[in-house]
Formats: C-alpha cells, sequence, structure tokens
C-alpha cells in the first residue's frame, strides 16, 4: 500500500492532528513493532512507557497530554478509530464469485448475485443464498436453509434444515446452527430422545465465533438478536432467545428456554440456567452462575450468582476469616485463663 497522510486518515475517522498532518502513514502495527512510517494505538495506561518509546510515526490516542512533541491523532474513541483505520489498510478479503466446480449443489437451491461457494459444499434443497454472500470449503447447508446477503460463512460451517441466517452476519469455522437441543425424557432409568423439532433463527448483523453451537428449539425456535457478537465456543441451548446487541464471551452458556433482554453480556465461562430472563444491560461476570431472573441493569458475580456488590463484600470477608479464627481461639484461650 502506498499510504496516506495522518491528516487524510484523521478525517476519515473524525479525529484531530497534533504536530504534522503530512506524514506518511503505510501502515497500523503494534507501539513495540511500529516503524517511523506507522501508526500505533495507544488506549490503555498499562501500556503508556511502550507508547512513549514507540518508534511510532504516529500515535492514536484519546489524550495528548502524556505525548508532547509527537505526532499524534486524536480521537474520542481511539479503539472504534482503530477499527475503522484497520479496514483501511487491511480491506477484507472476498473470494471471486462463482461455483467451485466440487459443491454439490440441490437443483431446487437458489443463488442470489455475486454468490461465491467454495469447494465442497453441500447444499439441500430449496436452500436460499442472498446476494454477495460467501460459503467457505467444507460448508454444509440443509434443506429449507436462508442465508442472507453478505454474509459470509467460515469454513465448515454447518447450518441444519429449516433454519435461518440473517444479512451481513459472519460464522466463523466450525459453527453448528441447529443441532438438536438437549431433550431426554427418563423413564425406568432409560433415556427416551424428544424430537427437537424447531428451528433457530439468526438475525442480521450477528456475528458467531468459532465452534459456536445453537440447538434448535424444541419446539418453536431458538433466536439470537440483531448485531449480536458470540465469542468462540458458546453453547445456546434449545428455544432460547437472545435480544439486540448482546455480547457473550468465551465458553459462556445458556441452558434452554432462557431469555436475554438486549445488550446483556455475559463474560467468559458464565452461565445461566435454564427458563429464567435476564434484564436488559445485565452482565454476568466471568465463570458467573445467573439462577434466577434479573432486573434490568444487574451485574452478577459468583456461584450462585449474586449482586456484584454484595459477592465482592462477601470474597473480601472470606480472606478475614483465618484471622478471626485466631482471634476467637485467643479470646477462649485468655477467657480459660481467667477462669482458672
Amino acid at each position: 500500500m502506498t499510504g496516506e497522510t495522518l491528516g487524510t486518515l484523521a478525517a476519515r475517522v473524525g479525529a484531530s492532528v497534533v504536530g504534522n498532518p503530512d506524514r506518511q502513514i503505510r501502515d497500523i502495527r503494534t507501539l513495540t513493532e511500529a516503524g517511523p512510517e506507522d501508526l500505533a494505538v495507544y488506549h490503555n495506561r498499562r501500556y503508556l512507557s511502550d507508547a512513549r518509546e514507540s518508534r511510532a510515526g504516529a500515535l492514536l490516542v484519546k489524550d495528548p497530554t502524556p505525548f508532547p512533541g509527537r505526532d499524534l491523532m486524536v480521537s474520542g474513541d481511539p479503539y472504534l478509530a482503530l477499527a475503522v483505520l484497520l479496514e483501511v489498510f487491511h480491506p477484507p478479503r472476498r473470494p471471486s464469485p462463482g461455483v467451485h466446480p466440487s459443491a454439490v449443489l440441490a437443483t431446487s437451491a437458489r443463488l442470489g448475485v455475486d454468490v461465491s461457494v467454495g469447494p465442497f459444499v453441500v447444499m439441500g434443497e430449496n436452500v436460499i443464498v442472498g446476494d454477495r454472500a460467501v460459503l467457505g470449503p467444507g460448508c454444509v447447508l440443509g434443506d429449507g436453509v436462508c442465508v442472507g446477503e453478505e454474509t459470509v460463512l467460515h469454513p465448515r460451517v454447518v447450518i441444519e434444515a429449516g433454519c435461518r441466517v440473517g444479512a451481513r452476519c459472519i460464522l466463523h469455522a466450525g459453527v453448528v446452527v441447529g443441532s438438536d437441543g438437549y431433550g431426554f425424557a427418563t423413564s425406568g432409568g432409560i433415556h427416551c430422545k424428544i424430537p427437537q423439532v424447531g428451528a433457530v433463527v439468526i438475525e442480521d448483523d450477528v456475528e458467531l465465533g468459532a465452534n459456536v453451537c445453537v440447538d434448535r428449539g424444541s419446539l418453536g425456535e431458538t433466536r439470537i438478536g440483531r448485531g449480536t457478537k458470540v465469542d468462540n465456543l458458546v453453547q445456546i441451548a434449545h428455544n432460547v432467545r437472545i435480544g439486540e446487541h448482546c455480547l457473550l464471551v468465551a465458553q459462556a452458556g445458556i441452558s434452554g428456554s432462557t431469555e436475554l433482554g438486549h445488550h446483556v453480556v455475559m463474560a467468559g465461562q458464565s452461565g445461566v440456567v435454564g427458563h429464567v430472563r435476564l434484564g436488559d444491560r445485565t452482565v454476568v461476570t466471568g465463570k458467573a452462575g445467573a439462577v434466577g431472573d434479573t432486573e434490568p441493569g444487574s451485574m452478577i458475580s459468583g456461584f450462585p450468582g449474586r449482586p456484584h456488590a454484595e459477592w465482592l463484600r462477601a470474597v473480601g470477608n472470606l480472606f478475614k476469616l483465618e484471622a478471626l479464627r485466631r482471634r476467637v481461639s485467643d479470646l477462649e484461650k485468655r477467657l480459660r485463663e481467667m477462669g482458672e
């Protein structure tokens, strides 16, 4: 890439320039790897010394104060500006439209304009794929599946029969949408499978990380709301309903028939039991387990999940128990001595 001036790049993201707006920027690199023709981002005080020592030609910052004499791009939201600028220097690569000769498509499958179908893709009957969608190698779309326009399926994504994925979604490698929900009726010590006959609906602008599993509803649907972003290795069980713009972090798990409001955050390895509702903007912290309904704006920690402030007090008291035990033991000893 030939590069752009610092001033031109700043204009793209509504930022201002301190220093030389004509400085040429050819790439974006980390603080420690950047050179005189690179832009580096500083967004966390932990890396202040790295930023001051960086050889970067310019820094993308929120506050210019710690960097006198440096060429700076100043933005109210450096992380968001970084997201835009990375696409300038590293635009997404899209494969050429067309169907690879090794792909197997039912005659009733319908493809939109400029769709890319990779090697060994399999499509069942009555599949519909929207304009400019990309299906990576080894993807499998069951009968009646619908995939929206500009959606990207990375290699080995499986979308089972009857499920729908919206527009501009990204499903990373190994995602399974529409696997059977975990439903069994036990009689006489024998577990009898309950047929899972519902579907999965994924709304527009959703991203699912690698190896995410979304179970189909036992009856009715499992639904993931618009704009929700799901990290790797997350389990979403049957008949779960997830609201818009939620964030589900690695190894989180959601049990069946649970409902999440909008903008809910589930941190890494957190979980929620079945048949409860997490209110809008609820945060479930790392490794916490939500076991009941929550009010909007709640923060839940620990297991069983408790309000975050209450959990912090309890944990703080836990680490004082040894000192308390010693004090009680000393008091008991003194009382015995007084009695003698």
